[in-house]
């Protein structure tokens, strides 16, 4: 750890400047706290758009669902043509000028540990900051999710996760099998499958097509059962886990045309493709694993924040087990508009929290 006299103290550490980060970076700004004296952003990726600027070139801003504009400014007039990576870099990069927010990076957060005179400690790769209060808004994309299999070892082709993805070009004439039964899984395989020799749809569970406008009711009761998991401190699931699959045109061609065509989960890869338990194999070049992400907190494991069901049990956006932490963009807020709504809420919060609990001197 850095010396005492390389310690900065702030208010309030901000880590991460994707959506919910921003978003909270915003509400600290306009509640009267001032960036650098007050609080401070601290993100670790290269430049502004959090995880969005690692996309595929593939996904256009006109493929993006659900992409709700940060508090306070509007994104407008983006050509639907132009790769999201670059549509809400920009975007963001402009936000975080308009609002003077200061973002520190590339910084990288080591561990949030107990300080002295009740402050936390954030210990990073540009210095150790000392704080009475922690928005942990890192998201998930640093972790992708893999599953283990029997065999995986001994496969001769190639596997990548969605957050290698490199665009459908890359398997022309090859033999894919996609893993995953969420909104990329179903994007890749509809991308792959007019330059691939052949592809295979598997999943662990059958996969289920919403009909119908995602309205604010269906919407609201997704949100609650996600909500009810961090609540009881259990790892948060995927919005998209409770509410299904949009059945737009594109996944109506699909599965018209058996690109869609679902195959339960194999039991082990072997070195030549994947086989399941009745003996059936299908030959593969490429496993491409479209199996989620989990949360990036590992940072946070020195306050032992964690609940025996694997979670961290959360109540809004505070951390049960310390009301100092507040996770943005965890659970029922990582959405775009939930992190919106979620970074007003903790800065609420934190408002009150420090009102009360001024630190000693």
């Amino acid at each position: 750890m850095n010396n005492i006299e390389a310690v900065e103290t702030v208010d309030v550490v901000v880590i991460g400047a994707g959506q919910a980060g921003l978003s909270s970076a915003y509400h600290l700004r306009r509640t009267g706290f001032e960036p650098a004296r007050d609080f401070v952003v601290l993100d670790h990726s290269p430049g502004p758009g959090g995880a969005w600027q690692f996309r595929w070139p593939s996904l256009t801003y006109g493929k993006v669902h659900g992409m709700h504009s940060l508090p306070g400014m509007e994104l407008t007039d983006a050509d639907p043509a132009r790769p999201s990576s670059e549509v809400i870099a920009e975007y963001f990069d402009t936000y975080e000028q308009t609002f003077d927010l200061r973002v520190r990076r590339p910084v990288d957060v080591r561990a949030v540990r107990e300080g002295p005179d009740g402050r936390l400690l954030v210990e990073t790769s540009a210095g150790t900051w000392a704080t009475r209060a922690l928005i942990n808004a890192t998201g998930t994309w640093d972790r992708p999710f893999v599953p283990r299999y029997p065999g995986q070892e001994t496969f001769r082709g190639r596997q990548l996760h969605t957050a290698q993805y490199p665009g459908p070009q890359a398997f022309a004439g090859r033999r894919v099998v996609v893993v995953g039964g969420g909104a990329s899984g179903t994007q890749h395989l509809l991308e792959i499958a007019p330059h691939a020799a052949a592809t295979t749809w598997v999943t662990r569970r059958p996969p289920v097509f919403r009909e119908g406008p995602f309205t604010e009711d269906v919407g609201r009761a997704a949100v609650a059962l996600v909500e009810e998991r961090v609540r009881q401190g259990l790892p948060p699931k995927s919005v998209v886990s409770v509410t299904g699959l949009p059945l737009n045109d594109a996944v109506r061609q699909g599965l018209a045309d058996g690109v869609l065509d679902r195959r339960p989960m194999f039991e082990r890869l072997t070195p030549d493709g994947v086989e399941w338990s009745d003996g059936q194999r299908v030959e593969a070049d490429v496993i491409l694993w479209a199996t989620g992400f989990r949360a990036v907190i590992d940072h946070l494991a020195p306050l032992h924040l964690r609940e025996p069901g694997g979670g961290i049990r959360v109540e809004g956006t505070r951390a049960v087990a310390d009301p100092r932490v507040h996770l943005v963009g965890y659970g029922p807020s990582a959405s775009t508009i939930g992190a919106n709504r979620a970074g007003r809420a903790a800065v609420r919060d934190i408002r009150r929290l420090l009102a009360e609990e001024p630190v000693a001197a």
